[in-house]
C-alpha cells in the first residue's frame, strides 16, 4: 500500500494520500489495491473518528490507468491482468461483499464508521470522481475538472457511485453527464451537487471539518452515519425507526453524558473509544 496511498493518523483522524503523482494518480492495479488496503484498515481502527481522502501532485485522480486499457482489449473486462474461468463474466462476480474489486474503491468509504471528506484539486475524472463519491463530503480547489468519463472509453460509470450520484443529481443531470462525458469545473459542480463546498485549500478545509468532527461524541457520529447511509434507500417509517434506535444506544451513555458536562463546563470534551 505505502507506494500507491500513504495513510497518517493523528489526533483521531487519518489522512489518506492517492500517491502516483507523477500519474496524476491514476488507477493502476497498485492503486486499487492501496486504496481497498487502506479503506479496510480503517474500517477496523477504533482510534479514528474522521478520514480525509486527498491526491498528491497536479490532481486528485486522473480516472483509469491507460495500461488497464490495454488489459481489457486483451479481454479482461475489469481492466486488470487476471481473468475468470469460473463462467461468471469478470465484473459480475461479488468480491468485496455487494460489491466488486473495482466497486469497492468508491463504496469502502461509505462503509466507514466514520465521515470521510473527500479534498479534490486538479482533476476528478472517471474513477477518481466515483471515488470521491464514496466521501460523505466534497470540498474541490476552485477549477477542478469533474468528468463521469467512461463513456468516452466506450464503458459505462461501474465503480460504485452510481447509487449515489442519483441521489445527488437531477435525473436528466445525472443522464447528460453519464451520456456526453461532460467535463465541469468544481463551482458547476457545486450548483448541481456533486460537490459540497468550492474553497481555496481544500485539503486544509477537509482536515478543519475532520477536526470538528474527531471532536463529537464518536457514538453520535458512527450512529449518524449509519442513519444517512441508509436513508436514502429506506421508507420514512424505516428512517424514524431507525433514528430511534440510535438515539436509544446514546441518551445516558458515558460518551453521550460527557458531551453534555463538556458543554455545561466549557471545556473540551474527552471521548472514550
Amino acid at each position: 500500500m505505502e507506494d500507491r496511498v500513504i495513510v497518517d493518523i493523528q489526533d483521531h483522524i487519518a489522512h489518506v494520500r492517492l500517491n502516483r503523482a507523477d500519474k496524476m494518480n491514476a488507477l493502476d492495479e497498485a492503486m486499487f489495491a492501496g486504496i481497498i488496503e487502506a479503506g479496510e484498515s480503517l474500517k477496523t481502527n477504533k482510534d479514528v473518528r474522521a478520514v480525509v481522502l486527498s491526491g498528491e501532485g497536479r490532481a486528485f485522480c486522473a480516472g483509469l490507468d491507460m495500461g488497464n486499457f490495454s488489459n481489457m482489449a486483451n479481454g479482461n473486462s475489469d481492466g486488470s491482468a487476471e481473468s475468470s474461468d469460473d463462467g461468471l463474466g469478470r465484473l459480475e462476480r461479488r468480491t468485496h461483499g455487494l460489491a466488486n474489486r473495482a466497486q469497492y474503491t468508491s463504496w469502502v468509504w461509505r462503509e466507514l464508521p466514520v465521515p470521510v471528506i473527500a479534498a479534490l484539486h486538479g482533476v476528478a475524472y472517471g474513477g477518481g470522481c466515483q471515488i470521491s463519491m464514496g466521501a460523505d463530503i466534497r470540498y474541490a480547489a476552485p477549477g477542478t475538472k469533474i468528468s463521469i468519463m467512461e463513456m468516452k472509453w466506450g464503458l459505462v460509470p461501474d465503480m460504485g457511485a452510481t447509487p449515489y450520484m442519483h441521489k445527488l443529481l437531477r435525473d436528466d443531470v445525472l443522464r447528460e453527464l453519464t451520456y456526453t462525458n461532460k467535463v465541469i469545473e468544481a463551482e458547476e459542480a457545486q450548483a448541481l451537487g456533486l460537490v459540497t463546498r468550492v474553497i481555496e485549500n481544500p485539503i486544509a478545509a477537509a482536515l478543519a471539518t475532520a477536526e470538528q468532527i474527531a471532536g463529537r461524541n464518536p457514538d453520535a457520529i458512527r450512529g449518524a452515519k449509519r442513519i444517512l447511509n441508509d436513508a436514502p434507500f429506506q421508507h420514512p417509517q424505516d428512517i424514524l425507526l431507525a433514528e430511534s434506535r440510535e438515539q436509544d444506544q446514546l441518551i445516558g451513555f458515558p460518551n453521550q453524558i460527557e458531551a453534555v458536562m463538556a458543554n455545561m463546563e466549557k471545556r473540551a470534551p474527552k471521548f472514550g473509544q
